[in-house]
């Protein structure tokens, strides 16, 4: 899961990232050329595995999730072949810190190294869902190796953007229109359409709802090859798609999602001090953006879903304060499937053995609404009660102060 902030509101995303070079081996089995390199998971393999890599110019790269990671010395090239063990290990354990990471940054735990290619020219090439179309769209731009959202805002007629109804091929006829922006000559059209088409079946065939190559270059030998790949799964999908899901990498999630994630919690860290716990995922982005609107920042995003129990409930509740930017907790339900009473409950004996010394406001709608709001009011526990989500947004903010 990924939560983006557009503006002042908050927007959702659902989907699990891989590695680079994960993206590269995929891209590879659909017949798409890429660099020939290895992956590295610890200083102890580097000796041995890069015995097999040619010539004397290499690149090497971090494996994390997150753009940015050569401005962050997160890349490395390499033009002598005895200094590169050494740029491994120098690159093994550092913390990259990028607009992506935030000011914690992601601690290099994967290193992929490759043959370096000698670049003629970058392109940019992705294919992702449009939502908005219910089609599969792909965009083309010779502006490759940079960030295309720039791109498109600056200089927007050198996008191309191409949409397909989702069916079983790709025609030839798309296929040149998605390449006309690159001026192929006729063998590097060839070498052109594999790369399309891989793209395409790894959205329609693996559930990807991105896979991004920037940038796509040609070499100086006319080749045309993805010389960065990065792809993203949607969530939902997981359940039937084993071989994606084994390319997870715990080391690059949050610990408190992952175990968020063994109890069927939907649990996004964000950089904030006001903890939420909502049913919904619509009702959680609403008292995310009110909470943005009274001027703080919400520490997460927590859906507990329609009928949690009060054990889950519990579960939630240790979650957000185990976070220790958290200065204080809103809780806003909505009982319709989840029963009030049973989330009162639930808070309250998580409280009290979490020994809750931080502010914690309530709202409360719903089914079994006076029960819960009972529970809370003969806890012992000092609860802020709300009567609407724009009271227990100004509680919980002036409550912090």
């Amino acid at each position: 899961m990924f939560i983006s902030k557009n503006w002042n509101v908050y927007l959702i995303y659902f989907f699990m990232n891989i590695h680079e070079y994960q993206a590269k081996k995929i891209l590879k089995t659909y017949g798409a050329a890429v660099s020939n390199g290895v992956i590295l998971l610890s200083p102890d393999e580097i000796t041995e595995k890069i015995k097999i890599l040619k010539g004397n110019n290499f690149v090497v790269k971090a494996q994390i999730h997150a753009g940015g990671r050569g401005k962050a010395g997160g890349v490395k090239l390499i033009t002598d072949r005895k200094l590169l063990k050494n740029e491994i290990e120098k690159m093994f354990g550092k913390t990259l810190i990028t607009k992506q990471t935030g000011s914690a940054g992601k601690r290099v735990n994967r290193v992929y190294v490759e043959e370096a290619s000698e670049i003629s020219k970058e392109l940019y090439l992705s294919c992702l869902i449009d939502r908005k179309s219910a089609k599969i769209a792909f965009i083309s731009s010779t502006e490759g190796g940079m960030d295309i959202e720039s791109v498109a805002e600056k200089e927007p007629e050198k996008i191309l953007t191409t949409k397909i109804d989702l069916t079983e091929q790709i025609s030839d006829e798309k296929i040149k229109k998605i390449l006309k922006p690159f001026k192929f000559s006729e063998h590097q059209v060839i070498e052109g359409k594999k790369i399309v088409e891989a793209l395409y079946k790894v959205i329609s065939e693996k559930d990807a709802t991105l896979v991004e190559i920037n940038p796509l270059i040609i070499t100086k030998t006319n080749k045309v090859i993805c010389l960065d790949a990065k792809m993203n799964f949607d969530d939902n999908s997981l359940f039937r798609r084993s071989e994606i899901l084994d390319l997870r990498d715990f080391d690059e999630e949050d610990p408190i999602e992952i175990e968020a994630s063994k109890f069927d919690l939907a649990y996004i860290k964000l950089n904030g001090s006001i903890g939420c716990m909502v049913n919904g995922a619509g009702l959680a982005m609403a008292t995310m953006d009110i909470i943005k609107l009274y001027g703080q920042e919400p520490a997460n995003f927590l859906d507990v879903g329609g009928g949690a129990s009060k054990e889950k409930v519990a579960t939630a509740f240790k979650l957000i304060l185990s976070d220790k930017n958290v200065k204080g907790v809103l809780i806003n339900i909505f009982g319709g499937i989840m029963r009030c009473d049973v989330l009162a409950q639930g808070v309250v004996d998580a409280a009290k053995e979490m020994n809750l010394n931080i502010p914690l406001v309530v709202r409360l709608a719903g089914t079994n609404f006076e029960k819960g709001k009972a529970i809370l009011d003969q806890s012992g526990l000092k609860i802020l009660s709300a009567a609407n989500l724009n009271d227990a947004a100004k509680k919980i903010v002036e409550a912090i102060k």
